[in-house]
């Protein structure tokens, strides 16, 4: 079976839209068309149907929803062990938290390399929405994420947590903080909930980001007040930039080790969450 085919039927799934998935895919509408017949050919059974409406799954569209997402899981595991091979056993593709992989990137890539030397590693920082749907898709291996996503074919685990302090470049306690120069930080929908209860009058600031690197040099070019991580909060102080809000409370952000249900006990699975949750606790 073609993967074209398949990634043509997922998109499909996705946007109901003929027009639309040949938009995304950079095909012709009747390319989409022609996917779809052939498959529908394959199995003798229709997959979706067309109206004034719009376009919907046939039940055995429906049916065939989550094979055709392990097929696609599975055809791009194979094609990057094939074409990743090289004089390495295996290939992994990690994935982890934007503010994650500024201050555990080089550590967390040292220690696996050392743990496992016949490994070859290609790592990239994301967010977590993308990482859950590049998990899904067979495009990662492994994530280390901020929000769960609880995809049927995911498997997550808890292992540790960052925390964020408040610091500001004039205020030193919250009632100091100017709202007008307040830097909102949405770093996570938990983080967010999370600051809306404990501060809810700097919950609706006209600045916001969702990155710490980011939030960091908004703080030193425009000046102002915003949560950062705690490693970036002793740098800003110690160089003069900043200083904590004294009576601010941090903000613990969960962190969590994604994988497919399938290899969640993978012994270098394990071996590389291990290490992030060994850097973690420190």
């Amino acid at each position: 079976m073609q993967i074209d085919l398949i990634e043509t039927f997922l998109d499909l799934m996705e946007t109901r839209s003929f027009n639309r998935t040949a938009e995304r895919l950079n095909i012709t509408q009747s390319t989409v068309s022609h996917r779809v017949k052939a498959l529908e050919a394959q199995f003798n059974r229709k997959l979706f149907t067309r109206n004034k409406g719009g376009t919907a799954p046939t039940a055995s569209g429906l049916r065939f929803l989550d094979h055709a997402k392990a097929l696609q899981h599975q055809w791009h595991e194979a094609t990057r062990a094939v074409e990743n091979a090289g004089a390495y056993e295996r290939s992994m593709r990690l994935g982890i938290q934007h503010d994650l992989a500024e201050i555990f990137a080089g550590r967390w890539l040292s220690a696996i390399r050392a743990d496992l030397p016949a490994t070859s590693i290609y790592m990239e920082a994301d967010y977590s929405s993308q990482m859950n749907r590049d998990l899904a898709a067979g495009d990662l291996d492994l994530a280390i994420l901020y929000t769960p996503h609880y995809l049927p074919d995911l498997h997550y685990e808890r292992i540790g947590e960052l925390t964020y302090r408040l610091v500001s470049t004039s205020a030193r306690t919250v009632a100091d903080v100017v709202p007008e120069t307040y830097i909102q930080a949405v770093y996570s929908p938990a983080f967010d909930r999370a600051h809306r209860l404990a501060l809810p009058h700097l919950s609706a600031a006209p600045l916001a980001s969702g990155q710490n690197i980011a939030i960091t040099g908004l703080l030193k070019t425009l000046s102002g007040a915003a949560y950062v991580t705690n490693i970036t909060a002793i740098g800003l102080e110690r160089d003069g930039f900043a200083f904590p809000v004294t009576d601010a409370p941090p903000i613990a952000q969960a962190v969590y080790a994604a994988t497919s249900i399938r290899t969640r006990h993978a012994h270098q699975h394990r071996r590389i969450i291990g290490v992030m949750q060994d850097l973690l606790s420190r």
